[in-house]
């Protein structure tokens, strides 16, 4: 499985789960649409050990996050849902981790740099808060073992699970959580190809469809 056919996979799930946050609210549209951020979270690991320029891959993350959050936001306050960060700013503080770590000889000190930055992204209320950062973070330290990436997510998910449960205590959140893991799937098949270019398919599509959705909200 290509990295394009990963793509295609994560935005046919975030767009379904859009579609279910915006007009019905029904679990099993949300439940599909657990699939798209950990595929979204393996792929910019793999897409950020390719580029050549990082700060300006920084940069680009940091301009479509500022272009999305207009119509993150518009969506937000349509479903009366309390405001985030969308979540290129989590893939942002996510990549950042690893720089950040990768700049540390001392590896617990890089380990301590990761966390804070994770606390930092959960203090701004980014989607994915934590979990969402440490998740790309892991991806990278275990990129060399398809098995401990996904023992290493695994448990992370399971951990925010347990979590979750403790303040919410509903039964839906293990089918939320089960959905996740089975992201797994397609990125174990992943074949190191990059199959088809798109290399701004994500870029442009995240606020773009956010667009569309709440056009067709106020016009329906």
């Amino acid at each position: 499985m290509s990295s394009f056919v990963l793509k295609i996979i994560g935005i046919i799930s975030m767009l379904i789960d859009h579609i279910g946050f915006v007009f019905y609210d029904t679990l099993p549209l949300r439940i599909i649409g657990r699939l798209a951020f950990p595929i979204f979270a393996f792929q910019s690991v793999i897409g950020f050990e390719h580029t050549s320029n990082k700060k300006k891959h920084f940069l680009k993350l940091f301009l479509f996050g500022l272009i999305s959050q207009i119509p993150f936001s518009l969506l937000y306050i349509i479903t009366k849902q309390p405001m985030m960060i969308n979540v290129m700013f989590t893939i942002l503080l996510g990549l950042l981790s690893i720089y950040t770590f990768e700049t540390f000889e001392n590896k617990i000190n890089g380990f301590i740099a990761v966390f804070l930055i994770s606390i930092i992204g959960e203090a701004l209320r980014v989607d994915y808060g934590l979990f969402g950062i440490l998740t790309i973070f892991f991806f990278y330290y275990f990129k060399e073992s398809k098995v401990k990436s996904c023992v290493a997510f695994s448990l992370l998910f399971i951990l925010r699970f347990i979590l979750y449960i403790i303040y919410v205590d509903t039964i839906d959140y293990l089918f939320i959580l089960l959905a996740t893991l089975a992201a797994l799937i397609p990125i174990c098949l992943y074949n190191n190809k990059e199959g088809r270019k798109s290399k701004y398919l994500f870029y442009v599509f995240y606020p773009l469809h956010m667009i569309i959705l709440y056009l067709i909200y106020l016009f329906k």
